[in-house]
């Protein structure tokens, strides 16, 4: 017998699951909310990650999980800040299951994952970032994938799918269209919003470098709580990823990505003509399936950015559900996927 919760998960995911799939034709399909709440807000069923494999791509030693048949069509998830591959801890069975090889790579400055040399920039921009994601494809013989991500791992995977469309088969990407023009980030918000972002304008001062250094496992786990409100992650699912962000260049890369977005250090010159044609906005043409959270607030219906997928699309709203959506809704997440492959 079943213990009745893990009973209603398995219910509730079985419910997502039917609902999303009874919505994925059409160009503009969206989810209802009822199939949001089934999704199973921090319903996880695994609790480890598989084996932690790596290789050596482009400046790193890249850390990353694997799951499912090598010669399986492939997916790359990519994971945000303050993150790790632990955000897909549920979603890479479900997609290996179905017969998919699933690559998790640990970002530059999370977890196993290391800079070959230490002369190399902890270089934190979008384009460098985007670069290493390239590299692990290259190093594992992958030509072309689906893509999956939020925050750092949607506009990575946002980035690839601009500047190298065909080695991007389709896109999952929560909170739509993130791509940065640092120019653009120079006009301030709403006071409402801009008090959102207030731990960017604490990086960019040196007290907010030296308080994340020193407090970085509950500094990530006060965003975690302020992200996703609704979810009752317990502390052994926050610690697994924790233990990632004790990585020796994890405060270096992540000032320097916020500082760069804000303009407030420069990028590295081999990407700067990247950074241009990224700073320009450009479209993107893949087919894509975006999601839409309680984490972003009035964009959450997917309306302020549809323009820039050109290619055939889908929009889902997940309310209930925070900012880190496969975690948190690991059923939606996955089916998302797999809808988009075969858009």
């Amino acid at each position: 017998m079943f213990p009745k919760k893990r009973f209603a998960q398995i219910i509730a995911a079985a419910a997502v699951v039917a609902s999303l799939a009874a919505c994925s034709s059409g160009t503009d399909a969206q989810a209802p909310a009822a199939a949001a709440s089934a999704a199973g807000v921090g319903a996880g069923e695994h609790t480890a990650l598989g084996p932690i494999k790596h290789i050596n791509a482009g400046v790193l030693d890249t850390a990353y999980v694997e799951y499912g048949p090598e010669n399986g069509p492939a997916v790359v998830l990519i994971h945000g800040w303050p993150y790790d591959p632990a955000s897909y801890i549920d979603v890479g069975p479900r997609l290996a299951a179905q017969g998919y090889r699933v690559i998790v790579p640990y970002l530059r400055g999370y977890g196993p994952t290391r800079f070959l040399s230490p002369d190399t920039a902890r270089n934190g921009e979008q384009a460098a970032v985007a670069h290493d994601v390239i590299a692990l494809m290259d190093a594992l013989h992958i030509d072309k994938a689906v893509f999956g991500g939020y925050d750092w791992g949607t506009r990575t995977a946002d980035v690839i799918a601009a500047l190298w469309p065909q080695r991007v088969k389709a896109l999952v990407a929560v909170s739509g269209y993130l791509i940065t023009d640092v120019a653009a980030n120079q006009q301030p918000l709403a006071p409402a919003a801009e008090a959102g972002w207030w731990y960017q304008y604490y990086f960019a001062t040196d007290r907010g470098v030296l308080g994340y250094r020193r407090n970085v496992h509950d500094f990530d786990k006060y965003i975690w709580k302020t992200a996703s409100p609704k979810w009752n992650f317990d502390d052994a699912t926050y610690d697994r990823s924790a233990a990632s962000f004790d990585n020796p260049d994890h405060v270096d890369v992540v000032i320097s990505n916020y500082r760069w977005r804000l303009g407030l250090v420069p990028g590295e010159p081999q990407y700067a003509a990247e950074e241009t044609t990224l700073a320009q906005g450009p479209a993107i043409t893949v087919p894509t399936v975006t999601i839409g959270s309680d984490f972003d607030g009035a964009n959450a219906d997917g309306r302020s950015y549809r323009a820039k997928f050109t290619g055939t699309y889908e929009h889902r709203t997940l309310p209930g559900v925070g900012h880190d959506v496969p975690q948190e809704a690991p059923a939606a997440f996955a089916r998302a996927v797999i809808d988009a492959d075969h858009l």
